[in-house]
């Protein structure tokens, strides 16, 4: 309960021997007046959350022979109100925070833990908690991540005119997102050259927030906003896909339209892109290879979960001469094709030379008027309100 002062009561649920003073060490850059109460045996943490009605629940991970998720959804049920941050191993997350988010979780932090990070999720879990109840929380964006099933399929320049459509619609402003990490193209095609890129974020990841985010971004003549990916050579280890998440959750707070160029999915950071997205849309070309590699590439979203509706397929260079027609692709890959881009390969070629898209130069040409036509019609088929507020997260690792 809150008392006169403003003072949060915290109910810590951890086997650890020394929980009570891990968690208060981690809590002395919490600005916010709080008492911290410890529950070492998970049978007895429900009983004491109905005593103390405490406004935030800390469940570790350690919890004996107990199930995080179980108990969590005890300590829901019993206290409704309370909100619960998991605290859990980096080495179990895929394995265990869905599972925690799906039993009650308003939030996970990794351990090691790390002060800011923890610090954070209690401010933003007790802010909400604390917003009045009229104040409307601004819409969540759309999240449409391009990718194909092998190079060259025109995935980028999709996914760039597809986004300066989305702008000129006045559906901005839009984030573009490179996240073709091997062999980044996006600053090419938009000849855009800047010294700051997503590696400029993950350092101050604990207080990232839309300023931080508009410091990094690099602002287009068309409008567009993108987050640039750095040379290979800079890159070093895999960005984790937790700081990915991390990132792509505060654009989708910022921005009414994130779109991700992710080229080819075939490693878990690419999983994160696409388990946040609304919409996946796959560049096929009409060719046998294309389409094989398509097929198998369907086969591994669906094992994953991904739902069937979020995949749209574009056929990219579609009036190609001598293609496989567009009947024989949705018998053979079983998914409908929602948007044709004809083939013009010369003015395609000419666009990425000269660094300016194709719906910005020649906006009135067939292929110009195709990537306009898919602009709109995500944007008239927009994924509803309701099923994007759905937690980020149960999209992120859906298995």
């Amino acid at each position: 309960m809150t008392d006169a002062g403003g003072a949060l009561d915290v109910l810590l649920v951890s086997s650890r021997e020394d929980a009570g003073r891990w968690i208060r060490d981690h809590l002395v850059h919490w600005e916010r007046a709080h008492r911290l109460h410890w529950v070492p045996d998970p049978a007895q943490a429900a009983g004491r959350a109905q005593e103390l009605l405490p406004q935030v629940l800390l469940v570790d991970d350690a919890l004996g022979t107990s199930e995080i998720d179980t108990v969590i959804s005890q300590l829901h049920d019993q206290v409704p109100s309370a909100n619960v941050i998991a605290l859990i191993d980096r080495a179990e997350v895929a394995n265990t925070a869905s599972l925690a988010v799906l039993a009650g979780a308003q939030a996970f932090v990794t351990k090691p833990l790390e002060d800011e990070e923890l610090v954070r999720s209690l401010r933003e879990v007790v802010g909400r908690q604390e917003r009045p109840a009229d104040a409307e929380a601004a819409p969540e964006g759309q999240i449409v991540v391009f990718c194909a099933p092998k190079g060259g399929s025109g995935c980028t320049s999709l996914a760039v005119n597809t986004a300066v459509g989305l702008q000129a619609l006045d559906e901005g402003p839009v984030a573009l997102v490179d996240a073709g990490y091997a062999a980044p193209a996006v600053d090419v095609v938009l000849n855009a050259r800047a010294d700051r890129n997503i590696l400029d974020l993950l350092p101050r990841l604990p207080q990232i927030d839309a300023d931080l985010i508009s410091g990094v971004l690099v602002e287009h003549a068309s409008g567009v906003r993108l987050l640039l990916a750095p040379p290979p050579r800079d890159l070093g280890n895999p960005i984790p896909a937790l700081k990915l998440y991390r990132i792509l959750l505060e654009l989708r707070r910022t921005f009414p339209w994130v779109i991700v160029d992710l080229g080819l999915p075939l490693n878990e950071q690419a999983f994160a892109f696409l388990g946040g997205a609304d919409r996946i849309v796959m560049s096929v070309l009409p060719e046998m290879v294309g389409l094989r590699n398509t097929r198998l590439m369907l086969e591994q979203l669906y094992d994953r979960g991904y739902s069937r509706d979020r995949v749209w397929l574009v056929l990219n260079r579609g009036t190609l001469r001598g293609g496989v027609s567009r009947g024989d692709i949705e018998e053979r890959l079983g998914i409908p094709i929602r948007h044709v881009i004809p083939d013009d390969q010369a003015l395609a070629t000419h666009s990425v030379n000269r660094g300016v898209p194709v719906a910005t130069a020649h906006p009135r040409s067939a292929l110009g008027r195709a990537y306009r036509g898919l602009a709109r019609q995500l944007r008239g088929e927009a994924v509803p309100e309701k099923e994007r507020s759905r937690s980020l997260f149960k999209r992120l690792w859906p298995f």
